[in-house]
């Protein structure tokens, strides 16, 4: 769940949007802070709403884990706006049947080291480090034909 803190030495989340509703910082889902200084180029005092638990708190946490559940991980939205080729889509596709790097090679007339990097690059557009991974996040993305 993105409210929970992580802990010592763990790595810190971050998910981009293109737009943000409203800027707001939520604490342990028990307080929340939202500016209130105006946006445009007037300076004026630094102001803000202080929120403590009630209606008005629980509506800012559920906008915040929307707007969390539909951004993206910041290493993933980078490389996923070049996206994967078809020749990477077929790669891809033959992996998910189950075939090894050289059977995926062979089937296309590419060299091993092709496909390996093709693999590494499709690792990189989503943002992951194992194959399982790879194929979950392929899933997800509507990379594969499959479910």
């Amino acid at each position: 769940m993105p409210a929970e803190a992580p802990g010592p030495g763990a790595p810190t989340r971050v998910r981009v949007v293109d737009r943000v509703p409203a800027e707001l910082v939520v604490a342990d889902r028990a307080i929340a802070l939202v500016p209130l200084t105006p946006r445009t180029g007037e300076p004026a005092e630094p102001t803000a709403l202080l929120v403590h638990p009630g209606v008005l708190l629980t509506s800012l946490v559920d906008l915040f884990e929307d707007v969390w559940h539909e951004a993206r991980p910041l290493r993933a939205r980078a490389a996923a706006a070049e996206g994967p080729d078809a020749l990477d889509l077929e790669v891809l596709s033959l992996l998910l049947s189950g075939l090894t790097d050289t059977s995926v090679a062979k089937q296309l007339g590419l060299g091993l080291r092709t496909v390996q990097r093709r693999v590494k690059r499709l690792m990189e557009l989503a943002g992951v480090t194992t194959r399982l991974q790879l194929g979950w996040h392929a899933a997800e993305r509507g990379w594969t034909a499959g479910p």
